[in-house]
């Protein structure tokens, strides 16, 4: 087995939202899908009435939510027996430079900085069976291939199957709303080949101690790795 859906991160992600600005929250949640990469550029959203009931809105909500985004050229709908509504592709990009607080910045960075080395040692603490090793494994290999745009959408989804992986259901939607949020600013410059060459280079430090069962080892290689990742944000966004 290569492939598994990330359960817990579906559920994180297609929760019901607030009922006081359920507009802006399923526009948002649908938003973040994309950002997550659960949806990809040119794939489809679930149905109405599932996006609907996973959010616990009205389908008018989920159309609304749909038109705001087609309008904003995030989205596309196809009509006939293969339509639906579709991630367009490739998704829009800022145009320039996010404007982003210092004090935001410090509390996303700092977050992070907790929960994914925590969530990689978690990981490493289990017993994993062998389905949840060979999904860990591919989603390594599969970042580690990627080009272009692709790659943060796969790098996303190896980091989020490691939260998922910690055996902990309450950690997975704080990782989501935290990795949103820093691939929101990550869309905002571009992608240098020789940092992914290094960052596919942590990847396999973090993997490979998740699989031997070294938490120790897997929580040093991801703040090892998160360091990096800090550094660019800095740079481009401070």
């Amino acid at each position: 087995m290569t492939e598994a859906p990330l359960d817990d991160l579906r559920r994180a992600v297609y929760r019901p939202v607030r009922s006081g600005n359920a507009l802006e929250d399923t526009t948002a949640r649908i938003v973040q899908t994309v950002r997550l990469g659960l949806v990809a550029p040119g794939e489809s959203l679930p149905a109405e009435r599932e996006l609907a009931a996973m959010y616990g809105v009205s389908r008018d909500t989920v159309r609304e939510a749909i038109r705001e985004l087609s309008d904003a050229g995030w989205l596309e709908t196809r009509r006939g027996r293969y339509g639906g509504t579709f991630v367009v592709d490739p998704v829009p990009r800022p145009s320039g430079p996010a404007e982003v607080a210092a004090g935001e910045l410090d509390d996303v960075i700092a977050l992070r900085g907790v929960l994914e080395p925590g969530a990689a040692w978690a990981a490493a603490g289990r017993t994993l069976a062998p389905e949840e090793r060979d999904v860990l494994w591919a989603r390594h290999e599969a970042a580690a291939v990627a080009g272009g745009e692709d790659y943060r959408r796969l790098d996303t989804l190896l980091h989020l199957t490691i939260a998922e992986l910690a055996g902990i259901p309450s950690l997975v939607p704080l990782v989501a709303d935290n990795r949103a949020r820093v691939n929101a600013w990550l869309d905002t410059f571009p992608l240098l080949p020789r940092n992914i060459d290094h960052s596919t280079a942590q990847h396999a430090a973090i993997v490979s101690a998740i699989l031997a069962g070294r938490p120790d080892a897997a929580h040093a290689a991801m703040r090892d790795h998160l360091a990096g990742s800090e550094a660019l944000l800095r740079g481009f966004l401070a």
